[in-house]
């Protein structure tokens, strides 16, 4: 494991948002495939918590572009999972 499991479950909950649509998408992603990324992607993934809901499920939606195009490979690797 890259990234420690007090890390690995700090990011979970923190998938866990305000927004069942966000959730739905978010904690399947963090259950399954957050353990298997690289220390650099889970501070990618880090960031992208950091943001607003409403902001991250426009992005996760494709209805607007990802502002930080640094965040784009976490959010294309979340929509390849759901």
């Amino acid at each position: 494991m890259v990234t420690d499991a007090i890390d690995l479950k700090k990011m979970y909950w923190h998938s866990r948002r305000g927004m069942l649509e966000l959730d739905l998408i978010l904690v399947p992603f963090a259950e399954n495939v957050l353990p298997q990324l690289s220390k650099n992607e889970c501070k990618e993934y880090a960031r992208l918590l950091e943001e607003e809901d409403q902001d991250i499920f426009m992005w996760l939606m494709k209805r607007v572009p990802v502002q930080d195009s640094s965040l784009q490979p976490i959010v294309d690797k979340i929509l390849s999972h759901t």
